[in-house]
C-alpha cells in the first residue's frame, strides 16, 4: 500500500486518540484540498498491512488509542488496503473511522467487493467532497458544511464532542515540523505557508570574543 503520512496518536482526526493513516492518491480534485500533495497516486512510502497493524498495536499499549482513522488521498480508492488495516484494527478492539470524498450512496453503487467490505468495517464515515467555500464551523473534525457524518454502528453517536471547534496539531521533532487537523480561518496562511515537513532554521549564535579565542579586553 502507498502511504502518504501516518500520525500514530492524534486527537484531531476523530473521537478520542486515534492512529491516523493518509493514503497516497485520490481521483478527485476538490478545490482547496488541504492535502494537495497526497492527490497524485505516485509518491508516498510503500508499507505493508502487517507493519502498520503492528505499529497500531504498540501505540495502543503505549498511548491508549481507541481507533483507526483512514484519510487521504481517498481511502476508498485504496479499499483493499483499507480493509486490511480495518480488519487489523478490529482485531485489536479499535474502532474505524474513514473520510471519503464520495458520498455513501456513490460508494454503495461501486462494483468492487472491497469497497463494500470497508464500509461494513467502518464505524464512522464522513462523506462528500470538500467545499472550500462553505467551511464547517459547527462540527468538529468536519471540513465543510455539505459533508455528512454516518454512524454505521452503535459504537458512536452525535454528542457534545462533535460540537467543539476544529483543532490543528503541530509537532516539532528535531528539525521537522508536521501538521494535521483542520485549520481555523486565522491559521490558513500558516497552513498554506508550510510544506508537510519543513526544516527549522538553524540559529547561529553571535560570535563573542571568548568564542573567537580573543581577549575580551
Amino acid at each position: 500500500m502507498q502511504i502518504a503520512q501516518v500520525v500514530p496518536c492524534t486527537e484531531a482526526e476523530g473521537p478520542g486518540k486515534r492512529f491516523a493513516v493518509w493514503f497516497q492518491g485520490c481521483p478527485l480534485r476538490c478545490p482547496g484540498c488541504c492535502n494537495p500533495e497526497f492527490i497524485p497516486f505516485k509518491g508516498g512510502e510503500t508499507r505493508t498491512p502487517d507493519e502498520l497493524i503492528g505499529w497500531m498495536e504498540r501505540v495502543r499499549a503505549e498511548s491508549g488509542i481507541e481507533g483507526l482513522t483512514l484519510l487521504g488521498g481517498e481511502p476508498f480508492a485504496h479499499a483493499a488496503a483499507g480493509v486490511a488495516l480495518a480488519e487489523g484494527a478490529k482485531r485489536l478492539g479499535l474502532s474505524v473511522m474513514a473520510f471519503s470524498g464520495f458520498t455513501l450512496e456513490e460508494l454503495r453503487t461501486r462494483p468492487e467487493p472491497e469497497v463494500a467490505e470497508l464500509i461494513a468495517l467502518t464505524d464512522i464515515l464522513v462523506d462528500g467532497p470538500y467545499d472550500r467555500d462553505h467551511p464547517d464551523t459547527e462540527r468538529r473534525w468536519i471540513g465543510s458544511t455539505n459533508q455528512r457524518v454516518h454512524f454505521l454502528t452503535d459504537r458512536y453517536r452525535l454528542d457534545e464532542q462533535w460540537r467543539k471547534r476544529n483543532t490543528l496539531e503541530i509537532r516539532v521533532v528535531g528539525r521537522e515540523i508536521t501538521v494535521n487537523g483542520f485549520p481555523a480561518k486565522d491559521a490558513v496562511g500558516l497552513w498554506k505557508g508550510w510544506t508537510r515537513k519543513k526544516p527549522l532554521p538553524v540559529a547561529r549564535p553571535t560570535p563573542t570574543p571568548d568564542s573567537l579565542g580573543t581577549d575580551a579586553t
